[in-house]
């Protein structure tokens, strides 16, 4: 059977009365094929076959096709099997579908319980959502469906980000309540409205980062904090004696106060909810993070008016830089990471990058040519912005490029962390 591709290594073999043993075989196949007569077997047809143990073995993505299988019967198409999702990202008791997830009409039509396909049955008392008496409404029954194989109490939809510029997503919430959910990363809480927010995944490398900076004491200026992707750990794991995050989002605001509650960390953070750029403060940094991309370059004044004015700091600044996809040759001798001493810094080196990167255009593990020119002259037009602001001459160095994930085709996020010093007399 297994010579001729006849055996169905779904079902596991069974024991049939009579001493006889059941296999399982493909009957689409067992029909152009003649047996020998002299084998001493039988078809049979077993209700309710066992599976095999490979069988039971299904990925979440099969479950999830299965199971929608299950619930649309004769009206499953190889048009809605394509548009079932293969992957999804998961916070907490909610899965967040991909855009293009259930977008085929038939989905669509299912989904808001529309007329065109039979509307699937489900029992009276159909958890999480209203429901009518005997059955629960198509579209109800359609998300139940994707939350139940997906383990999931709530199910929800990316849509594109709008241009507006907090980076608000386009999230439809299709069952549950609200948005709200919880995330833990790196042993930190963070909690946010997905409908609302968003959570940035491709960040990771630069979250640990930041948390193994050595900030024990220090006074930090988050210019643009978000939900707190780096103001917590520069909190919890950095050891900042105290943060001053900065966020215009209202949505993002919110968050940020329940995380930070939630961390155990609210008395070591002041919120400035608003624009940046009108920020008060002056003189009270240590370190300022300007965490905002393609560019932070509106925020760099703003950076070094509140950097302390007699001892300077450092600025860990974002932007995306173009880089050709020309292969650049070996380039210069590497910096020490930040914690070296500061005679020994320059503005050439070794750009770290994250070890899982992967694609045709890699990151490097050296200083590309393009981003040694934008940290030089990025650190000279700091350079300059500081001695206009203070009257005075400063001194600028480049400590570290950290390249933090490709964005797009040949642009490259990076962050520069620059130390930035007053030239004593």
């Amino acid at each position: 059977l297994e010579a001729e591709q006849l055996l169905d290594g779904r079902y596991r073999l069974q024991r049939v009365p009579g001493g006889r043993v059941a296999l399982p075989v493909r009957e689409e196949k067992l029909s152009q094929r003649c047996l020998p007569p002299e084998l001493p077997c039988e078809l049979l047809r077993i209700q309710d076959p066992v599976p095999s143990r490979a069988a039971r073995r299904r990925t979440p993505a099969q479950e999830l096709r299965d199971e929608l299988r299950r619930l649309l019967g004769r009206s499953w198409s190889e048009e809605l099997e394509r548009d079932v999702p293969h992957a999804w990202q998961r916070h907490g008791d909610l899965v967040l579908l991909s855009e293009d997830s259930f977008r085929a009409a038939p989905w669509e039509r299912l989904g808001k319980g529309e007329q065109g396909l039979p509307a699937p049955m489900l029992p009276a008392g159909c958890p999480h959502v209203p429901h009518l008496p005997g059955r629960c409404v198509a579209g109800s029954a359609l998300w139940e469906t994707v939350a139940s194989a997906l383990g999931a109490r709530r199910v929800a939809r990316r849509g594109r980000v709008m241009p507006d510029g907090m980076r608000t997503p386009r999230v439809t919430l299709l069952l549950g309540q609200d948005g709200w959910v919880e995330h833990v990363d790196n042993g930190i809480r963070y909690t946010f409205d997905v409908t609302k927010c968003m959570f940035s995944p491709g960040n990771i490398t630069e979250k640990l980062r930041v948390a193994s900076l050595p900030c024990s004491g220090e006074v930090l200026v988050d210019l643009y904090a978000g939900i707190g992707y780096f103001t917590l750990p520069f909190l919890v794991h950095a050891g900042a004696a105290f943060v001053h995050a900065c966020e215009w989002n209202s949505h993002a605001v919110e968050a940020l106060r329940r995380s930070l509650v939630l961390n155990g960390v609210q008395d070591r953070c002041h919120i400035h909810a608003g624009d940046s750029r009108q920020l008060e403060l002056r003189d009270v940094a240590d370190r300022v993070n300007l965490g905002l991309i393609p560019s932070s370059e509106e925020g760099w004044p703003v950076a070094c008016r509140v950097l302390k004015k007699d001892t300077g700091g450092v600025l860990h600044i974002h932007h995306n830089v173009e880089t050709p996809p020309t292969p650049a040759p070996p380039q210069t001798p590497a910096l020490p990471a930040e914690g070296g001493s500061p005679e020994a810094a320059s503005s050439k080196g070794e750009a770290q990058h994250p070890a899982g990167d992967s694609g045709k255009d890699t990151l490097g593990a050296r200083l590309r040519p393009e981003w040694q020119r934008w940290a030089e002259g990025t650190a000279t037009r700091i350079q300059g912005l500081l001695a206009e602001l203070h009257g005075r001459p400063w001194r600028t160095s480049v400590l570290h490029v950290e390249a933090v994930k490709s964005y797009a085709p040949h642009v490259h996020h990076l962050v520069l962390d620059l130390e930035c010093r007053p030239v004593l007399p």
